[in-house]
């Protein structure tokens, strides 16, 4: 099976080279090239990919607003000719960061990830996971899950009844839970969207706990967790 690409780049040597790529890679599949992240954004309200190479540094939208302002990206792989932006790209999930000039080689290492990521995602319908927990396997239902948080290389998994302690990473569960109802909102935090209870300023209630939002995704978590069911004005 092909994974459907979009390249979004406003430099078009950028934007050929990436098509090229793209072409020479059997699993690979363009669905559109693009030289803003605007145009992008359009053409995702009416069509469906499985991974976008984005630039950041576009005039008039930049990659990292495009990746704010949707509401379900696909995965996202960064090309950019500046390092600095790499931490905020890696904060929004994306899958890799490229660097131009990039080689194919280094190319493919970053779509094999895509791959790896897919291949652990949950089967369509799994309303639980499994998890080691103190030596034992401990099933979860994904609905109970209120929040996650990091802990050094483990991470805690808190559920409405329950808090587990397990030697998985944070970018691992984030892949292994549906993205309809999870949501990354600070490098140390996964929220269970139907669990947020309160919003006031950069915090989150989640059952009876405070979390902090990320200052990167605060307006991402907003146009989420409230989008139109807000009455009234801010």
């Amino acid at each position: 099976m092909k994974l459907k690409c979009l390249i979004v780049d406003d430099e078009n040597l950028a934007r050929k080279g990436l098509e090229d790529f793209v072409s020479q890679t059997p699993f690979l599949e363009l669905k559109g090239s693009m030289a803003s992240a605007l145009d992008a954004m359009e053409f995702l309200k009416s069509n469906t990919v499985d991974l976008m190479f984005l630039d950041i540094q576009m005039p008039n939208m930049t990659g990292l607003e495009l990746m704010k302002a949707l509401h379900a990206p696909p995965r996202v792989i960064f090309t950019t000719a500046y390092r600095e932006f790499a931490l905020e790209g890696f904060d929004l999930n994306a899958v890799d960061f490229l660097l131009k000039p990039f080689s194919y080689n280094r190319f493919l290492k970053a779509v094999d990830k895509t791959i790896s990521l897919n291949k652990t995602d949950l089967v369509e319908g799994s309303d639980y996971i499994f998890i080691k927990s103190d030596g034992i396997l401990v099933r979860i239902s994904i609905d109970d899950i209120t929040f996650v948080e990091t802990a050094k290389d483990y991470i805690f998994i808190h559920t409405v009844t329950d808090k587990y302690l397990t030697l998985v990473s944070m970018r691992h569960i984030e892949n292994q839970l549906p993205k309809a109802k999870f949501m990354r909102v600070h490098r140390s935090f996964l929220v269970g969207i139907k669990h947020v209870k309160k919003i006031e300023g950069s915090l989150l209630y989640v059952a009876n706990h405070k979390i902090q939002i990320s200052k990167t995704l605060r307006n991402q978590v907003y146009d989420r967790i409230v989008g139109d069911n807000y009455i009234g004005r801010f």
